[in-house]
């Protein structure tokens, strides 16, 4: 029942991401009704409006990053997540009352402010979830945001432009509501010095008596955690964990427990290079822009551009939902090296295709489906993974958002440019540059990334302490 509970409530924190994957893949339904002279908007969106309407919500992501990494702390998980859910009910709000251009892009950048709650979402889910369930757990953001992207898909497909809108504010409204029956995280209430609390809501998940060993043991561990000096990071091994509580010492600053931690500066380095493959495999820029590249690329007569948008989203659902435990069965590192390789061979093969017309049309949809499928077992499922469990607490919240700060960083130049790209030098260059980032990606992990599977905190600080990981 324990680990019951702690699946629904990682399933409600992800609604918040589902709704996040709504806005995110609305202009793919979007552009070509925006650009047409029949809009629904007071004018056609000229192109440099239409990049924008896909990279915007970058734009407000990199805003509300640094706030959220600092909102974590002090208001605490359950609040931040409920917080950033509020902005998709904004931006639909805006939307839906408005057909101004102008305006609509505004809505897009004020709803990109609630994409922190992605980040928000991947700390909560890895403090309420025990370790066993941890990895799969951690993954439920991604998953939920690639079910967002194809729930966008499917309403673009069905539904008219106004009632699509409506669809998704209500949906963006029973987000935030189903929060309000979570508790806080148990991490959160111990840094706060709320012991009692923390008690309690490790119980909630666990589906324990407050007095119950397993939350003791829990309630242990958490003590330990706090009393852990940043300069002691380097020494902690997994005999550590057998150790009576440390005595508490003097706090330090995030930057000085960066400088003295070298497993810390490994990881965080490594996370880089992680959200490096994460944008730079292609995949989430194809995903924004999925109706019009289909459009491009494959004839009307073989399959329509929205259905082969629908079903690119069920790929991901499906893939997602196999990655979520290829995680903890099969590993972090070989399912992001082998998973890189295929989806850059199949990069390879989309290039060559759309040059040379070497075989039948069906090629086009049939790979880009195969694409994403190991994309989103590698690159779309294990950054998210290796970032929720790497880092000791102290360094959490901010270490996350600098990643992701990079992440969406990238995201918005990527974004940008992609449809300038497609307009100018077609996409057999952009699949080209897709494959020799996934083969790259894949020769550096070979080498730097070690597997976390199955290891605590402290383990892991471990692994990262040596110089040369593999």
């Amino acid at each position: 029942m324990g680990v019951t509970l702690q699946i629904i409530g990682t399933t409600i924190i992800c609604l918040s991401c589902a709704n996040m994957g709504i806005l995110m893949a609305w202009p793919s339904s979007t552009i070509l009704l925006f650009k047409s002279e029949n809009t629904t908007l007071h004018r056609p969106m000229r192109p440099a409006e239409v990049s924008l309407l896909g990279s915007l919500p970058s734009i407000g992501c990199l805003i509300a990053n640094p706030i959220a990494g600092l909102v974590l702390d002090r208001l605490g998980r359950k609040k931040s997540v409920t917080l950033s859910s509020l902005i998709f009910v904004i931006a639909w709000s805006i939307i839906a009352l408005s057909s101004q251009v102008e305006v609509v892009l505004t809505a897009m950048f004020i709803g990109g402010l609630g994409f922190a709650v992605f980040l928000e979402s991947t700390i909560y889910i890895s403090e309420i979830c025990q370790d066993s369930i941890r990895g799969t757990m951690t993954s439920g953001p991604m998953q939920f945001y690639g079910f967002g992207i194809l729930v966008s898909y499917f309403l673009g497909g069905c539904l008219s432009y106004h009632h699509m809108v409506y669809a998704c504010l209500s949906l963006s409204v029973v987000g935030v509501l189903l929060l309000s029956v979570l508790k806080e995280s148990p991490l959160t209430l111990m840094a706060k010095g709320r012991e009692e609390d923390a008690a309690k809501s490790i119980a909630f998940y666990r589906s324990e008596k407050t007095t119950s060993k397993e939350v003791l043991q829990e309630i242990d561990k958490l003590r330990r955690i706090f009393n852990v000096n940043g300069d002691d990071v380097q020494g902690l091994t997994t005999t550590d964990e057998s150790l009576a509580p440390l005595p508490k010492t003097k706090k330090v600053s995030c930057w000085q427990f960066f400088k003295n931690s070298p497993s810390t500066r490994r990881e965080f380095y490594i996370i880089m290079a992680l959200k490096v493959a994460y944008i730079m495999q292609g995949l989430p820029v194809v995903q924004v822009y999925a109706e019009p590249m289909f459009a491009e690329a494959v004839p009307r007569d073989v399959i329509s551009p929205n259905l082969c948008s629908v079903l690119m989203g069920v790929v991901m659902i499906v893939a997602g939902s196999i990655s979520a435990f290829l995680t903890d069965i099969l590993g972090r590192r070989p399912l992001i090296i082998y998973s890189s390789i295929a989806a850059g061979f199949c990069c390879v093969v989309l290039g060559t295709q759309i040059l040379t017309a070497w075989g039948p049309t069906w090629i086009i949809p049939m790979f880009i489906y195969v694409y994403t499928m190991f994309y989103t077992f590698g690159a779309g499922t294990v950054p998210v993974v290796i970032l929720a469990e790497v880092f000791l607490p102290e360094v959490k919240s901010i270490m996350s958002m600098l990643a992701v700060e990079w992440s969406w960083t990238m995201c918005f130049f990527v974004q940008f440019i992609f449809n300038l790209l497609i307009s100018s030098v077609g996409l057999v260059p952009v699949f080209y540059f897709f494959a020799f980032m996934c083969f790259s990606t894949a020769i550096f992990f070979f080498y730097f990334l070690p597997e976390t599977k199955g290891l605590s905190v402290y383990a892991i600080q471990e692994l990262f302490s040596k110089k040369w990981l593999r």
